[in-house]
């Protein structure tokens, strides 16, 4: 597709408004003054001087950006042509804005940022996940009642999975997997037998016998890898967060509540993604999973990529393809079809386009709740227990996520991961069990608990 062609139509450049200045807003707005159709001069944050200093940061001198407080220094500051820092995004709402980047990661915030857009008849695009998983299809339904669009965002692993799941789809491929490579690469050097991944070096004396696949069992290949790298983290809770997203919007589903999650280098891809039965690691196809990128150091990476795994339907024509480099199973039976990158909010443009331009999301028109991400105990916790998400990953600790079939809430039932976040226990929850909605203590006033509720009220009308 040639997108210049495809955005022609725009009378106008997008105005947009980033909530959250982390890494996600602040590449987005750092990009969009090189962007012809956006413009970013809106940045709101918890605090206006943290808005602030990712203006700064992206190269503002003072006299072109000013912190504002009221909706009314907001407006006059927008009249001066000058960039806005504020700490409540009530106060930027009031601007001839187009769409709003809710970017913050944090679920309670991000539910209020999404309704209060919406409200004022804007688009959102939703890179923050614990909102999406939690309510990413009920703020999609009331956006739609007012014209509007809410999307995931390309530069994150969602919307290029979605993206890419489609595209296969559309060309008649018959998708056996698709999924993403983690964030972080397993390094191995093999000189010096360590194996390196986000900043960790573990020594791994060894590990070279579990170089290569060959002809071995890719099941014992992955409990041995995983045994030997047992010091490293292989479970992230993002990783299943995000494609809870992907299968609101592909019904595609996991094909086990934490994931297989192998340790596996890019052209094992689609020997390891396939059933069983083909010599793989999944009970049934069309499932989605993650793979830690296994590489020397020397080697390309997927960078956080996506792909799918396709069966391969004409011998010849994958025989061709084969000669020119596409990567294919040992018994060249399935392949793998990638897209090594996500570029944070460098390529977030896409989707902020499609938005205002086309009305289209990135995701599905009309996604449907078909995954949950909840928690359960790996230790006993107890009453008053503050359930505190924490750290790049945004984990609990005490706690592990798992993928279960979306279903409306109830007290006995599990609570979403990201509902449960920041809560107070009120009641102890048993090493080994879910956490369960009338464990957690939220209050009356959660947006995000409101909004799930008129989600479910929504797509799951036979509960009420």
């Amino acid at each position: 597709m040639n997108l210049l062609t495809h955005y022609a139509g725009a009378q106008r450049p997008v105005e947009t408004c980033v909530v959250g200045s982390g890494g996600f807003g602040r590449s987005f707005l750092a990009q969009a003054p090189r962007i012809p159709l956006v413009n970013c001069r809106v940045a709101v944050d918890r605090e206006a001087g943290i808005a602030a200093d990712a203006l700064r940061s992206i190269g503002l001198s003072p006299d072109q950006f000013a912190v504002c407080e009221t909706p009314e220094q907001a407006a006059a500051a927008w009249q001066r042509g000058q960039h806005i820092a504020a700490g409540d995004v009530s106060v930027v709402l009031g601007l001839p804005l187009d769409l709003l980047i809710e970017a913050t990661g944090h679920p309670e915030a991000g539910a209020r940022h999404a309704r209060l857009a919406i409200e004022a008849g804007l688009h959102v695009a939703l890179t923050s996940k614990e909102v999406d998983s939690v309510i990413g299809p009920g703020l999609a339904h009331l956006a739609r009642q007012k014209g509007r669009v809410v999307t995931p965002v390309d530069g994150d692993q969602p919307s290029l999975l979605i993206g890419l799941v489609t595209w296969a789809q559309t060309l008649g491929l018959e998708i056996v997997s698709a999924g993403k490579s983690s964030e972080y690469d397993f390094v191995f050097d093999a000189k010096a037998e360590t194996l390196d991944s986000n900043g960790r070096r573990i020594p791994a004396p060894g590990f070279g016998k579990f170089w290569t696949l060959g002809d071995g069992d890719v099941a014992a290949l992955a409990r041995a890898r995983a045994e030997a790298c047992a010091a490293l983290p292989q479970r992230a809770v993002p990783d299943l967060c995000e494609l809870l997203v992907v299968a609101n919007s592909t019904g595609l589903v996991a094909d086990r509540a934490d994931l297989h999650a192998p340790i596996a280098r890019i052209t094992e891809v689609p020997t390891a993604f396939v059933p069983r039965e083909a010599g793989g690691l999944l009970s049934r196809p069309g499932t989605l999973d993650v793979f830690h990128c296994l590489r020397a150091p020397e080697e390309v990476s997927l960078a956080g990529g996506v792909f799918v795994v396709v069966r391969c339907e004409d011998e010849e024509t994958w025989r061709l393809l084969d000669g020119k480099g596409h990567v294919l199973s040992r018994d060249k039976k399935h392949a793998m079809l990638s897209i090594p990158r996500h570029l944070l909010g460098l390529e977030a443009a896409t989707s902020v386009l499609d938005a205002v331009i086309h009305g289209r999301s990135s995701g599905a028109q009309q996604p449907q709740p078909v995954l949950d991400l909840v928690a359960r105990a790996s230790q006993t916790l107890k009453a008053g227990t503050r359930l505190e998400m924490g750290g790049h990953h945004h984990t609990i600790a005490g706690t592990v996520a798992e993928l279960v079939p979306a279903a409306p809430l109830g007290d006995d039932a599990p609570v979403p991961f990201y509902l449960a976040a920041n809560r107070v226990l009120a009641r102890d929850v048993a090493a080994g069990q879910p956490i369960r909605l009338a464990d957690v203590a939220i209050d009356a006033g959660s947006e995000l608990l409101a909004l799930r509720r008129i989600q479910d009220a929504h797509f799951f009308p036979q509960a009420r």
